[in-house]
């Protein structure tokens, strides 16, 4: 099924947008994310969403742990959101991050999602991360999102292999990573120079098997993925 439906998304041409002053080549009628849990949406970026993408990825505390990909400029965010939209309508789709809103307001709550790093005989290998504004922390927010996306990645996306990590001193996103059931597989000591120190980074990781194996001794249900062309 999946694979009559890529082949079909194939036939549709290409189209051009522009995104504040920037055009983007993108597929007509590609396959476009936007998944749901109890209080959350996700969703794939629009051209609609420019000042909000760019306004998260500035903000200094939120990005306070990903400061490799913090964004520092309008024209630095322009660039990257055209290149986040271009990649969304590939064939070969690399970039997996959505747009993460409250259901009842539509208040832009963060970013979650993953990149493909490989794709093999037995299904892809991501990196995964996320990031939320500070007033939504302590609020399970990235938990929730979480686990509709390993969800989705593993039943939607052909992922066989999920890794992520964090610093050890960020207590809230490695408790994140553990309520979803993630595997602590490394611990390295003064790993990464971060904020004028040296500091300890944790790795973790879930596989296909070990998520689907979380399902049956939790008996988590399974919630319906929404498709839209």
């Amino acid at each position: 099924m999946l694979s009559e439906l890529f082949d079909l998304l194939q036939k549709f041409p290409y189209q051009t947008a522009e995104v504040d002053g920037v055009k983007v080549r993108y597929q007509y009628g590609a396959v476009m994310i936007n998944l749901q849990t109890p209080r959350l949406i996700l969703r794939d970026y629009t051209e609609k969403d420019f000042e909000a993408y760019s306004r998260l990825k500035m903000d200094a505390e939120t990005m306070y742990y990903l400061q490799d990909i913090q964004l520092h400029s309008v024209e630095e965010a322009r660039r990257d959101f055209a290149e986040v939209l271009s990649d969304m309508k590939s064939p070969e789709r690399k970039f997996y991050f959505c747009h993460m809103e409250l259901k009842d307001t539509h208040e832009q709550v963060g970013s979650i999602g993953y990149t493909v790093e490989a794709d093999t005989p037995v299904g892809k290998l991501v990196h995964l991360g996320y990031f939320t504004y500070p007033r939504h922390w302590g609020n399970g927010y990235t938990s929730e999102a979480l686990k509709k996306v390993l969800e989705y990645a593993f039943t939607q996306d052909n992922v066989y292999r999920v890794t992520t990590g964090c610093l050890a001193e960020n207590k809230g996103s490695e408790r994140v990573m553990q309520k979803n059931g993630l595997i602590k597989e490394a611990e390295h000591i003064d790993y990464e120079w971060h904020d004028g120190k040296m500091k300890t980074r944790l790795e973790y990781r879930l596989l296909k098997h070990e998520w689907e194996q979380l399902q049956k001794h939790f008996n988590f249900p399974l919630q319906t993925t929404r498709i839209m062309l």
